[in-house]
Protein backbone atom coordinates (compact mmCIF):
# COMPACT_ATOMS: atom_id res chain seq x y z
CA UNK A 1 0.00 0.00 0.00
CA UNK A 2 0.83 3.94 -0.40
CA UNK A 3 3.16 4.73 2.67
CA UNK A 4 2.17 7.58 5.36
CA UNK A 5 5.02 9.46 3.12
CA UNK A 6 3.72 9.57 0.10
CA UNK A 7 1.54 12.84 -1.12
CA UNK A 8 -1.03 12.82 -2.93
CA UNK A 9 -2.24 12.97 -5.83
CA UNK A 10 -0.75 9.34 -6.64
CA UNK A 11 1.22 10.12 -10.07
CA UNK A 12 0.19 7.25 -12.61
CA UNK A 13 1.77 6.26 -15.85
CA UNK A 14 0.44 3.67 -19.02
CA UNK A 15 2.11 1.63 -20.42
CA UNK A 16 0.14 0.41 -23.39
CA UNK A 17 -2.28 2.92 -25.57
CA UNK A 18 -4.72 0.61 -26.84
CA UNK A 19 -8.36 0.25 -26.13
CA UNK A 20 -8.47 -0.86 -22.56
CA UNK A 21 -5.48 1.45 -20.98
CA UNK A 22 -8.32 4.64 -22.88
CA UNK A 23 -11.60 3.57 -22.07
CA UNK A 24 -10.91 1.50 -18.98
CA UNK A 25 -7.72 2.84 -16.73
CA UNK A 26 -7.29 6.18 -18.04
CA UNK A 27 -11.47 7.03 -17.89
CA UNK A 28 -11.20 5.87 -14.29
CA UNK A 29 -8.34 7.52 -13.39
CA UNK A 30 -9.94 10.94 -14.31
CA UNK A 31 -12.65 10.65 -12.06
CA UNK A 32 -10.04 11.01 -8.95
CA UNK A 33 -8.98 14.26 -7.68
CA UNK A 34 -6.27 12.03 -5.47
CA UNK A 35 -5.00 10.40 -8.80
CA UNK A 36 -2.57 12.18 -11.95
CA UNK A 37 -1.79 10.80 -15.20
CA UNK A 38 1.34 11.86 -15.64
CA UNK A 39 3.11 9.80 -18.59
CA UNK A 40 2.13 7.20 -21.19
CA UNK A 41 4.19 5.08 -23.38
CA UNK A 42 3.36 2.58 -25.96
CA UNK A 43 5.53 1.17 -28.93
CA UNK A 44 3.75 3.41 -31.48
CA UNK A 45 4.87 6.72 -30.49
CA UNK A 46 2.20 8.52 -32.44
CA UNK A 47 -0.65 6.68 -30.50
CA UNK A 48 0.56 7.57 -26.84
CA UNK A 49 0.95 10.80 -28.43
CA UNK A 50 -2.52 10.96 -29.63
CA UNK A 51 -3.70 9.43 -26.03
CA UNK A 52 -1.34 11.61 -24.33
CA UNK A 53 -3.29 14.75 -25.84
CA UNK A 54 -6.97 12.58 -25.38
CA UNK A 55 -6.10 12.42 -21.63
CA UNK A 56 -4.21 15.89 -20.83
CA UNK A 57 -1.24 13.61 -20.05
CA UNK A 58 2.06 15.71 -19.73
CA UNK A 59 4.00 13.45 -21.60
CA UNK A 60 4.42 10.37 -23.98
CA UNK A 61 6.98 7.77 -24.88
CA UNK A 62 8.34 5.12 -26.79
CA UNK A 63 10.41 3.24 -24.58
CA UNK A 64 8.92 2.18 -20.82
CA UNK A 65 12.35 1.90 -18.86
CA UNK A 66 13.15 5.62 -20.03
CA UNK A 67 9.69 6.61 -18.96
CA UNK A 68 9.94 5.19 -15.60
CA UNK A 69 13.43 6.70 -14.99
CA UNK A 70 12.55 9.78 -15.94
CA UNK A 71 9.03 10.12 -14.82
CA UNK A 72 9.12 8.08 -11.71
CA UNK A 73 5.54 7.76 -11.20
CA UNK A 74 3.74 5.73 -7.98
CA UNK A 75 1.74 3.77 -9.74
CA UNK A 76 2.15 1.95 -13.44
CA UNK A 77 -1.05 0.19 -15.32
CA UNK A 78 0.18 -2.33 -17.65
CA UNK A 79 -2.05 -2.58 -20.59
CA UNK A 80 0.41 -3.44 -23.02
CA UNK A 81 0.37 -7.07 -25.41
CA UNK A 82 0.19 -10.34 -23.08
CA UNK A 83 3.92 -10.88 -24.54
CA UNK A 84 5.20 -7.72 -22.46
CA UNK A 85 3.46 -7.99 -19.55
CA UNK A 86 5.93 -9.96 -17.47
CA UNK A 87 8.41 -7.46 -18.48
CA UNK A 88 6.67 -3.87 -18.00
CA UNK A 89 5.67 -5.23 -14.54
CA UNK A 90 9.07 -6.20 -13.68
CA UNK A 91 10.25 -3.06 -14.81
CA UNK A 92 7.51 -0.68 -12.63
CA UNK A 93 7.98 -2.86 -9.59
CA UNK A 94 11.72 -2.32 -9.76
CA UNK A 95 11.19 1.37 -10.40
CA UNK A 96 9.16 1.11 -7.22
CA UNK A 97 5.75 1.11 -8.45
CA UNK A 98 2.96 -0.25 -7.48
CA UNK A 99 1.39 -2.28 -10.76
CA UNK A 100 -1.94 -3.08 -12.17
CA UNK A 101 -2.05 -5.02 -14.67
CA UNK A 102 -4.26 -6.50 -17.59
CA UNK A 103 -5.14 -10.04 -17.67
CA UNK A 104 -3.63 -12.21 -18.14
CA UNK A 105 -0.74 -12.08 -15.77
CA UNK A 106 2.03 -13.31 -18.40
CA UNK A 107 2.50 -15.91 -21.00
CA UNK A 108 3.69 -18.39 -18.18
CA UNK A 109 3.42 -19.37 -15.02
CA UNK A 110 7.28 -19.31 -14.31
CA UNK A 111 6.72 -15.95 -15.27
CA UNK A 112 3.88 -15.08 -13.26
CA UNK A 113 5.66 -16.67 -10.08
CA UNK A 114 8.81 -14.60 -10.75
CA UNK A 115 6.93 -11.33 -10.80
CA UNK A 116 4.53 -12.30 -7.66
CA UNK A 117 8.02 -12.81 -5.91
CA UNK A 118 9.21 -9.32 -7.36
CA UNK A 119 6.17 -7.74 -5.85
CA UNK A 120 7.17 -9.11 -2.58
CA UNK A 121 10.63 -8.38 -2.83
CA UNK A 122 9.84 -4.77 -3.57
CA UNK A 123 6.85 -4.30 -0.83
CA UNK A 124 4.90 -3.09 -3.80
CA UNK A 125 1.06 -4.03 -4.93
CA UNK A 126 0.72 -6.56 -7.82
CA UNK A 127 -2.99 -6.55 -8.78
CA UNK A 128 -4.50 -7.77 -12.09
CA UNK A 129 -7.64 -6.74 -14.09
CA UNK A 130 -9.84 -9.54 -13.06
CA UNK A 131 -12.83 -7.52 -13.37
CA UNK A 132 -15.61 -9.80 -13.43
CA UNK A 133 -14.94 -10.88 -9.66
CA UNK A 134 -15.77 -6.89 -8.66
CA UNK A 135 -19.47 -7.33 -10.18
CA UNK A 136 -21.99 -6.85 -7.31
CA UNK A 137 -23.32 -10.13 -8.89
CA UNK A 138 -20.31 -11.96 -8.09
CA UNK A 139 -19.91 -10.74 -4.33
CA UNK A 140 -23.95 -11.59 -3.84
CA UNK A 141 -22.80 -15.44 -4.49
CA UNK A 142 -19.11 -15.40 -2.89
CA UNK A 143 -20.95 -13.98 0.16
CA UNK A 144 -23.77 -16.78 -0.29
CA UNK A 145 -21.29 -20.08 -0.31
CA UNK A 146 -19.41 -18.63 2.79
CA UNK A 147 -22.60 -18.58 4.77
CA UNK A 148 -24.01 -22.18 3.69
CA UNK A 149 -26.67 -21.26 1.30
CA UNK A 150 -25.35 -23.47 -1.38
CA UNK A 151 -24.09 -26.65 0.75
CA UNK A 152 -21.70 -28.36 -1.24
CA UNK A 153 -20.86 -26.93 -4.89
CA UNK A 154 -19.81 -30.14 -6.24
CA UNK A 155 -20.79 -28.89 -10.52
CA UNK A 156 -19.83 -25.69 -12.07
CA UNK A 157 -19.87 -24.54 -15.30
CA UNK A 158 -18.08 -21.36 -17.19
CA UNK A 159 -18.88 -20.47 -20.65
CA UNK A 160 -17.30 -17.38 -22.58
CA UNK A 161 -18.46 -18.29 -26.01
CA UNK A 162 -19.01 -16.28 -28.86
CA UNK A 163 -20.22 -17.00 -32.23
CA UNK A 164 -18.02 -15.17 -34.70
CA UNK A 165 -15.96 -12.93 -32.47
CA UNK A 166 -12.74 -13.48 -33.18
CA UNK A 167 -11.49 -10.00 -32.53
CA UNK A 168 -10.32 -8.01 -35.49
CA UNK A 169 -7.79 -5.40 -33.76
CA UNK A 170 -4.83 -5.93 -31.87
CA UNK A 171 -2.81 -8.65 -31.68
CA UNK A 172 -5.86 -11.37 -30.64
CA UNK A 173 -4.65 -14.28 -33.53
CA UNK A 174 -1.09 -14.31 -33.12
CA UNK A 175 -0.27 -16.94 -30.50
CA UNK A 176 3.33 -15.51 -30.08
CA UNK A 177 2.23 -12.10 -28.84
CA UNK A 178 -0.78 -13.38 -26.95
CA UNK A 179 -0.39 -17.24 -25.77
CA UNK A 180 -3.56 -18.66 -27.26
CA UNK A 181 -7.33 -17.23 -28.22
CA UNK A 182 -10.26 -17.56 -26.44
CA UNK A 183 -9.41 -19.52 -23.08
CA UNK A 184 -6.55 -17.04 -22.18
CA UNK A 185 -8.47 -13.64 -23.56
CA UNK A 186 -11.89 -14.09 -22.32
CA UNK A 187 -12.08 -17.65 -20.77
CA UNK A 188 -9.97 -16.79 -18.20
CA UNK A 189 -11.96 -13.85 -16.70
CA UNK A 190 -15.02 -16.55 -16.37
CA UNK A 191 -12.60 -19.37 -15.27
CA UNK A 192 -11.52 -16.14 -12.91
CA UNK A 193 -15.10 -15.36 -11.65
CA UNK A 194 -15.75 -19.32 -11.03
CA UNK A 195 -12.94 -19.49 -8.44
CA UNK A 196 -12.95 -16.99 -7.23
CA UNK A 197 -16.97 -17.94 -6.07
CA UNK A 198 -15.86 -21.19 -5.17
CA UNK A 199 -13.27 -19.52 -2.55
CA UNK A 200 -9.94 -21.06 -5.14
CA UNK A 201 -10.18 -24.57 -4.10
CA UNK A 202 -7.42 -27.02 -4.86
CA UNK A 203 -6.88 -28.53 -7.98
CA UNK A 204 -6.31 -31.58 -8.62
CA UNK A 205 -6.12 -32.94 -12.52
CA UNK A 206 -7.23 -30.81 -15.47
CA UNK A 207 -8.03 -32.05 -19.18
CA UNK A 208 -8.88 -30.28 -22.39
CA UNK A 209 -9.71 -30.16 -26.17
CA UNK A 210 -9.01 -27.61 -27.98
CA UNK A 211 -9.72 -26.86 -32.02
CA UNK A 212 -9.11 -24.61 -34.99
CA UNK A 213 -12.12 -24.87 -37.22
CA UNK A 214 -13.48 -22.02 -38.43
CA UNK A 215 -10.43 -19.09 -37.49
CA UNK A 216 -8.34 -20.22 -40.08
CA UNK A 217 -11.18 -20.16 -42.67
CA UNK A 218 -13.06 -17.24 -42.09
CA UNK A 219 -12.26 -13.62 -42.22
CA UNK A 220 -15.12 -11.83 -40.55
CA UNK A 221 -17.45 -11.30 -37.62
CA UNK A 222 -18.48 -9.07 -35.33
CA UNK A 223 -15.77 -7.35 -34.39
CA UNK A 224 -14.54 -7.11 -37.90
CA UNK A 225 -12.10 -9.02 -40.28
CA UNK A 226 -9.04 -10.84 -39.23
CA UNK A 227 -6.37 -12.66 -41.80
CA UNK A 228 -7.01 -16.69 -41.35
CA UNK A 229 -3.75 -17.19 -43.00
CA UNK A 230 -2.36 -15.47 -39.94
CA UNK A 231 -4.82 -17.14 -37.36
CA UNK A 232 -2.32 -18.99 -35.19
CA UNK A 233 -4.98 -19.87 -31.78
CA UNK A 234 -7.79 -21.89 -30.89
CA UNK A 235 -11.09 -20.75 -32.01
CA UNK A 236 -12.72 -22.86 -28.87
CA UNK A 237 -11.05 -24.93 -26.42
CA UNK A 238 -13.26 -27.10 -23.71
CA UNK A 239 -12.12 -28.14 -20.60
CA UNK A 240 -12.62 -29.88 -17.38
CA UNK A 241 -10.51 -29.38 -14.01
CA UNK A 242 -11.11 -31.72 -11.01
CA UNK A 243 -10.86 -30.38 -7.57
CA UNK A 244 -9.29 -32.11 -4.36
CA UNK A 245 -12.99 -31.72 -2.90
CA UNK A 246 -14.40 -33.75 -5.51
CA UNK A 247 -16.16 -31.30 -7.15
CA UNK A 248 -15.67 -30.21 -10.79
CA UNK A 249 -15.42 -26.83 -13.04
CA UNK A 250 -16.48 -27.41 -16.77
CA UNK A 251 -14.74 -24.24 -18.74
CA UNK A 252 -16.20 -24.11 -22.94
CA UNK A 253 -14.79 -21.05 -24.09
CA UNK A 254 -14.74 -20.02 -27.77
CA UNK A 255 -14.15 -17.06 -30.87
CA UNK A 256 -16.23 -18.76 -33.33
CA UNK A 257 -18.32 -21.59 -32.61
CA UNK A 258 -21.47 -22.59 -34.51
CA UNK A 259 -24.00 -21.83 -31.79
CA UNK A 260 -27.42 -20.37 -31.63
CA UNK A 261 -26.14 -17.15 -29.39
CA UNK A 262 -23.86 -14.41 -30.73
CA UNK A 263 -22.39 -14.39 -27.33
CA UNK A 264 -22.72 -16.15 -23.80
CA UNK A 265 -20.57 -14.91 -20.74
CA UNK A 266 -21.65 -16.88 -17.35
CA UNK A 267 -21.02 -19.06 -14.96
CA UNK A 268 -23.51 -21.72 -13.00
CA UNK A 269 -22.85 -23.39 -9.83
CA UNK A 270 -24.87 -26.58 -8.49
CA UNK A 271 -24.46 -27.09 -4.95
CA UNK A 272 -26.63 -30.27 -2.55
CA UNK A 273 -29.03 -27.10 -1.20
CA UNK A 274 -28.89 -24.99 -3.88
CA UNK A 275 -27.92 -23.56 -7.10
CA UNK A 276 -27.30 -20.36 -8.57
CA UNK A 277 -26.28 -18.67 -12.13
CA UNK A 278 -23.84 -15.39 -12.12
CA UNK A 279 -25.06 -12.91 -14.61
CA UNK A 280 -27.13 -11.50 -13.75
CA UNK A 281 -27.06 -13.43 -9.97
CA UNK A 282 -29.81 -15.44 -9.07
CA UNK A 283 -29.73 -18.34 -6.61
CA UNK A 284 -32.59 -20.87 -6.45
CA UNK A 285 -33.50 -24.72 -5.39
CA UNK A 286 -36.17 -26.97 -6.43
CA UNK A 287 -39.12 -27.56 -4.45
CA UNK A 288 -41.56 -30.44 -5.55
CA UNK A 289 -40.80 -29.89 -9.00
CA UNK A 290 -40.84 -25.91 -8.91
CA UNK A 291 -38.38 -23.30 -8.85
CA UNK A 292 -38.03 -21.22 -5.82
CA UNK A 293 -35.48 -18.65 -5.82
CA UNK A 294 -33.67 -17.38 -2.73
CA UNK A 295 -31.91 -14.44 -4.42
CA UNK A 296 -31.74 -12.36 -7.35
CA UNK A 297 -30.38 -9.40 -9.23
CA UNK A 298 -32.89 -7.67 -11.88
CA UNK A 299 -29.60 -6.83 -14.59
CA UNK A 300 -26.09 -8.00 -14.66
CA UNK A 301 -23.47 -5.27 -13.01
CA UNK A 302 -22.64 -3.54 -15.66
CA UNK A 303 -19.97 -1.59 -12.99
CA UNK A 304 -17.06 -4.00 -13.08
CA UNK A 305 -14.48 -2.65 -14.63
CA UNK A 306 -15.20 0.71 -12.49
CA UNK A 307 -15.28 -1.27 -9.26
CA UNK A 308 -12.07 -3.56 -10.26
CA UNK A 309 -9.96 0.10 -10.78
CA UNK A 310 -11.78 1.62 -7.96
CA UNK A 311 -10.62 -1.41 -5.60
CA UNK A 312 -7.24 -1.33 -6.89
CA UNK A 313 -6.77 2.73 -5.89
CA UNK A 314 -8.41 2.16 -2.69
CA UNK A 315 -6.73 -0.63 -1.52
CA UNK A 316 -3.29 1.26 -2.52
CA UNK A 317 -4.75 4.09 0.31
CA UNK A 318 -5.06 1.56 2.90
CA UNK A 319 -8.88 0.86 2.62
CA UNK A 320 -9.30 -3.33 3.44
CA UNK A 321 -10.93 -4.06 -0.13
CA UNK A 322 -10.16 -7.10 -1.56
CA UNK A 323 -8.06 -7.11 -4.99
CA UNK A 324 -7.42 -9.99 -7.53
CA UNK A 325 -3.78 -10.01 -6.34
CA UNK A 326 -0.27 -11.81 -7.25
CA UNK A 327 -1.34 -14.81 -5.46
CA UNK A 328 -4.87 -15.46 -7.33
CA UNK A 329 -3.48 -14.50 -10.50
CA UNK A 330 -0.36 -17.04 -10.52
CA UNK A 331 -3.12 -20.07 -9.64
CA UNK A 332 -5.13 -18.60 -12.86
CA UNK A 333 -1.79 -18.76 -15.21
CA UNK A 334 -1.36 -22.52 -13.90
CA UNK A 335 -4.80 -23.32 -14.72
CA UNK A 336 -4.78 -21.71 -18.04
CA UNK A 337 -1.00 -23.52 -18.85
CA UNK A 338 -2.44 -26.37 -17.64
CA UNK A 339 -5.53 -26.52 -19.67
CA UNK A 340 -3.91 -25.29 -23.11
CA UNK A 341 -0.90 -28.37 -22.02
CA UNK A 342 -3.50 -31.16 -21.68
CA UNK A 343 -5.20 -30.28 -24.76
CA UNK A 344 -2.16 -30.00 -26.79
CA UNK A 345 -0.46 -33.63 -25.61
CA UNK A 346 -3.90 -35.68 -25.20
CA UNK A 347 -3.24 -36.26 -21.78
CA UNK A 348 -4.50 -35.34 -18.44
CA UNK A 349 -2.22 -32.59 -16.19
CA UNK A 350 -1.83 -33.47 -12.16
CA UNK A 351 -1.53 -30.42 -10.22
CA UNK A 352 -1.30 -31.86 -6.65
Amino acid sequence: MISASTALPLRVAIIGAGQVADKVHASYYATRSDVQMVAVMDSRLEQAQAFAERHAIPSAWQDAHQMLQAVKPDVVSVCSPNRFHYEHVIAALAAGCHVMCEKPPAMTPQQADEMRLAARRAGKVLAYDFHHRFALDTQLLREAVQSGTFGEIYFTTAQALRRCGVPGWGVFTNKSLQGGGPLIDIGIHMLDAAMYVLGFPAVKRVTAHSFQKLGNRKNRGQFGEWDPAQFTVEDALFGTIEFCNGGVLRLDTSFALNIREQSIMNVSFCGEKAGATLFPAHIYYDEAGVLQTIAQREEADDQRHLRSMDAFVRHLLGEPVMIADAEQGLVIQQLVAALYQAAETGESVTLC
